[in-house]
């Protein structure tokens, strides 16, 4: 098999307004951050070459619009996706809490033929702000409700920091893989990027 032929697995990011979507989507692709705050309007995304076990694959990365005036949006983005991405704020509780509101968002709106196992991975984000004094939201609370609905993969992030950005979305690349359908989609050579460590981490041990 030619290694030079590519794969799109598609990624959607969820969240409320604020918890760090689309700062999560440009340190991981551009390792860029910036501490100016500016709402995504409807949808964008962004791609990233990959390598995996000698295959290379294009990962495309759609940051959608936490406000709900654009969750209308939602339909012709979320259709096609390999894997969906949760965010919270480790020091808001309502984002957590509403981490199930955006999933079953999901399900209804991208249909996917095996919800019961459609891959989910879960980001709680900012724990560099305030040295992590100001958590609200506890690491077992997450687990707990991460187990309960089948053991989504859990990783808590800084996208100010890079803290765990590259091992979650490994974690992300390689079950969004798992997803996959055997009708691949082919996509012409761009540049590889592989690499990523992990740690402080449950549910995707390599």
């Amino acid at each position: 098999m030619a290694a030079r032929r590519r794969m799109l697995l598609k990624v959607i990011i969820l969240g409320d307004s604020g918890v760090g979507k689309t700062s999560l989507m440009n340190q991981y692709v551009n390792r860029k951050f910036s501490n100016q705050y500016k709402a995504t309007i409807g949808a964008d995304f962004l791609t990233k070459e990959i390598q995996f076990e000698d295959r290379l694959y294009t990962l495309q990365i759609w940051d959608t619009a936490g406000q709900e005036r654009f969750q209308s949006l939602g339909v012709a983005f979320y259709r096609g996706a390999d894997c969906c991405v949760l965010v919270y704020y480790v020091n808001v509780m309502k984002s957590f809490e509403n981490l199930n509101n955006w999933r079953e968002e999901f399900l209804i709106q991208a249909s996917p033929s095996d919800p019961e196992n459609f891959p989910f991975i879960v980001l709680g984000n900012k724990i560099d702000v305030d040295g992590g004094n100001s958590r609200v939201v506890s690491e077992k609370k997450v687990k707990a409700w991460c187990a309960s609905k089948g053991n989504i993969p859990y990783f808590e992030t800084s996208a100010k920091e890079g803290f765990n950005v590259d091992a979650a979305f490994q974690c992300i690349a390689k079950n969004a893989l798992k997803n996959e359908p055997e009708d691949e989609i082919y996509l012409p050579d761009t540049i590889d990027v592989a690499g990523g460590s992990q740690s402080r981490s449950t549910g995707c041990e390599s």
